[in-house]
């Protein structure tokens, strides 16, 4: 789909529970900055995690070659790429794939400005669509 000369991937998935590791990134006061500066919002301390599925994979294997919104680390941390994002039709939020070795090919997480699941009242299971703008 093309809208303004943009493209906008459609992706799908189901909600779950992650590790917290991705809430202690969106905590760090560097990476809070360059969210807040290169994607318009200062984040919700905490990532909804999805795990994506059936050609949604593959659509996620495509923004390894596109062109993204970097976070740049401190030292002793990892890169994360974002894309700006709309999730649920309506809420703006943004994509983030850290650059670590072995992330899974079929999970996305996604930051916004405010807690996800408390205002969708999302639950583990639960399925969502996030349109991603490249």
């Amino acid at each position: 789909m093309v809208l303004n000369s943009l493209k906008i991937l459609h992706v799908v998935g189901k909600v779950f529970s992650g590790s917290g590791k991705g809430a202690k990134f969106i905590e760090l006061s560097w990476v809070r900055e360059q969210i807040s500066e290169k994607l318009g919002f200062v984040p919700y301390p905490g990532t909804l995690n999805i795990k994506v599925y059936g050609d949604s994979v593959k659509l996620k294997k495509l923004l390894k070659k596109a062109r993204a919104i970097e976070i740049l680390p401190d030292e002793g941390f990892c890169r994360g790429r974002c894309f700006k994002a709309c999730l649920m039709d309506n809420l703006e939020c943004a994509i983030v794939i850290p650059e670590i070795a072995n992330y899974p090919e079929d999970v996305i997480e996604v930051v916004a400005p405010i807690n996800l699941r408390e205002r969708l009242q999302l639950e583990d299971g639960d399925t969502v669509k996030v349109k991603i703008v490249l």
